[in-house]
């Protein structure tokens, strides 16, 4: 063995010791994938920016439709349809805050055609703990904020976002087993038929 064989034989030995990298689900995989969900039942958790934690259902109809409940004792409800999202506090009796749907980054993934291989769309994409995390913005509006969706492989499956709003705040909601493929009853995402229904 000459010297330079027995310099590099260690580095060899500790490159083959070392554990494989594992890689993220190509971003066209992830994009194909969350474009093959059209509805979505499941229960969630969620984390607060104050560390607060809260549980309810979350209805999914894309495009562009969510529907978050939230568990008593809280009871409020978040609606999103027709580019509008509204936020309905069940301790107030005043009417919804409203804004558009465009201005949160959930907008992302209920988007007719989830594209995430877009330009400047995707901040990050890693592999952390067998699970594959994008950190993606509207590439148009970075200051409406970021979502880090977190996805498991064999097969595919959205486990979790994070949002991060403008101020930097973060909530994180966790999703139970999602079921998927079955419609809703007319109506279930309206925010006109929501505010009737409680001023009834």
């Amino acid at each position: 063995m000459n010297r330079r064989t027995a310099l590099l034989a260690p580095l060899a030995l500790i490159a083959l010791t070392l554990p494989a990298v594992a890689a993220p689900i190509p971003l066209a995989d992830l994009s194909a994938y969350l474009n093959t969900i059209s509805s979505v039942r499941t229960d969630f958790t969620q984390v607060n920016s104050d560390g607060s934690v809260v549980l309810g259902k979350l209805f999914i109809q894309r495009p562009g439709r969510v529907r978050f409940e939230y568990a008593p004792p809280d009871k409020s409800l978040v609606l999103a349809s027709s580019g509008n999202v509204a936020i309905f506090d069940a301790k107030s009796n005043q009417p919804p805050e409203q804004y558009p749907l465009r201005r949160t980054p959930l907008s992302l993934i209920l988007a007719d055609k989830i594209n995430l291989g877009k330009a400047k769309m995707v901040m990050g994409h890693k592999e952390v703990d067998n699970t594959t995390r994008v950190i993606a913005q509207d590439p148009e509006h970075p200051e409406y904020g970021t979502i880090e969706l977190v996805f498991t492989a064999s097969p595919v499956t959205l486990r979790q976002w994070i949002i991060t709003d403008d101020v930097g705040q973060q909530t994180t909601v966790i999703l139970g087993d999602l079921t998927t493929g079955k419609g809703f009853a007319p109506g279930f995402f309206n925010i006109k038929d929501e505010i009737e229904r409680r001023q009834n």
